[in-house]
């Protein structure tokens, strides 16, 4: 690209450019990557975590992945997964299967106590119409109705694609604590790094001693070899780096099976004329 050219590029991303710019990508018909670069999608957080699942699958040498969405209530969220799963599939060649995981008939019980947010959620909450929600599923997408607590130990085994992207909306401790199990039942089917997206962490009652964020700091403390942390430098190079989305975005390392890699590769390099990072 010219020097204008990068001019002009980085000029499209200052305010208030960059909301002219991304009307435009909007109504274009660009590349997935540009899509999810300009959150245009109705679920940035989705596009931005599917794409990173297929681009490690490959990176892995993996043709297949399944991606979750637990907490499916009124199920345009699923919808919507569905419909990235499809373009994103078309884009890096990666087989993406959907999952959508949810009881029906809204929240389950809850704990009786704080960690569950009892002031803000109740059994009942969010409940679904399975049937038209049927009806309008893409073929790339199986709901799974009953409580986490069962499902995810019955039908996760079965489930052939290993795990590349999860969103959790399950809103409660106890719910969000049967979803982490995916990563610590035995045999466990995922890549090295699963995307996750996590709905309930920055609500103004939310804490870090309830609801999923407790979940995942205990998770991350029992002896499983996944640790879950936040998605380090997912705001940079974005014309958004603000959005709110981006600070729900965590990923789960499987520290097990990266600890057993070993790269089959020529030693990487910075010449003294290159500008690569901080030190480079």
């Amino acid at each position: 690209m010219s020097k204008l050219g990068v001019a002009f590029a980085r000029l499209s991303e200052e305010p208030p450019f960059r909301l002219i710019t991304k009307a435009i990508v909007k109504r274009l018909p660009v590349s997935i990557r540009t899509k999810a670069r300009w959150d245009t999608d109705p679920r940035p957080q989705y596009l931005a975590g599917v794409l990173a699942a297929a681009d490690e699958a490959k990176q892995e040498g993996v043709g297949e992945i399944s991606v979750f969405e637990f907490g499916v209530a009124g199920g345009n969220g699923l919808l919507a997964l569905g419909d990235v799963a499809v373009a994103v599939e078309a884009e890096t060649g990666v087989k993406i299967a959907v999952y959508g995981f949810d009881t029906g008939s809204g929240l389950p019980a809850l704990t009786g106590d704080y960690r569950d947010y009892p002031d803000h959620w109740q059994p009942g909450d969010y409940p679904m119409d399975e049937a038209a929600l049927r009806r309008r599923l893409r073929s790339n997408t199986e709901l799974v109705i009953g409580n986490v607590r069962d499902t995810v130990p019955q039908v996760l085994p079965g489930i052939p694609q290993p795990t590349g992207f999860v969103a959790v909306d399950v809103d409660i401790y106890s719910s969000t604590c049967d979803v982490l199990r995916i990563f610590s039942n035995g045999g466990r089917k995922m890549l090295r790094r699963v995307f996750m997206y996590c709905d309930d962490v920055d609500l103004m009652f939310t804490h870090r001693f309830a609801g999923e964020l407790l979940a995942i700091e205990e998770f991350n403390k029992s002896d499983v070899g996944v640790k879950i942390d936040c998605w380090r430098g997912i705001a940079k190079q974005r014309p958004f780096p603000e959005a709110a989305w981006l600070n729900r975005m965590y990923i789960a390392h499987d520290v097990d099976a990266i600890s057993k890699v070993r790269p089959q590769r020529k030693a990487k390099l910075i010449t003294v004329d290159q500008e690569v990072g901080a030190t480079g």
